[in-house]
């Protein structure tokens, strides 16, 4: 039987992925087909806690919390499937990154990732954010849910 997808605001979010703020880098998932895909955006406000200081008189959002909102964007595809909910999931690697564009202040940042693969708590993943349209961001990258990963740790035997 084929998942639902889901919509979650801000505080439904937080039920499944634990960042919190100022580092939870999104703010609303449009559509979470659990182990398949999210989509979503972050609202970047004015006063974002890293706009003052990248850069004085010209406020961006730095290019690594752009990967950042893609990958907790992608968690979503993973902390959404049974069992799963509350878990840490951490980065493992990111590749093929590419930074086209700045956000600015006032930009909503829309976030499309898809999880390639899931296996004994590792993922592969890959995403875009854009801003009206036009590309910001791509990147390649791993997840891993420790929860999971230590299930198929080996032991040595004395």
């Amino acid at each position: 039987m084929p998942l639902m997808p889901l919509k979650l605001n801000v505080n439904e979010i937080h039920e499944y992925e634990q960042n919190r703020p100022p580092y939870r880098m999104i703010d609303f998932a449009e559509e979470v087909i659990p182990g398949i895909s999210a989509k979503g955006y972050k609202l970047l406000n004015e006063d974002e806690w890293f706009f003052p200081v990248h850069f004085p008189g010209d406020p961006n959002m730095p290019g690594m919390l752009q990967i950042e909102a893609l990958v907790q964007m992608c968690a979503l595809t993973v902390l959404t499937l049974n069992g799963n909910k509350g878990k840490v999931v951490y980065l493992l690697s990111a590749n093929n990154i590419k930074l086209k564009r700045k956000v600015l202040p006032g930009d909503r940042l829309y976030l499309d990732t898809k999880l390639l693969s899931w296996k004994r708590g590792i993922g592969n993943c890959t995403g875009t954010g854009s801003v009206n349209g036009e590309i910001s961001c791509q990147a390649d990258f791993q997840i891993v849910m420790p929860d999971i990963l230590k299930q198929f740790r080996v032991t040595k035997k004395m």
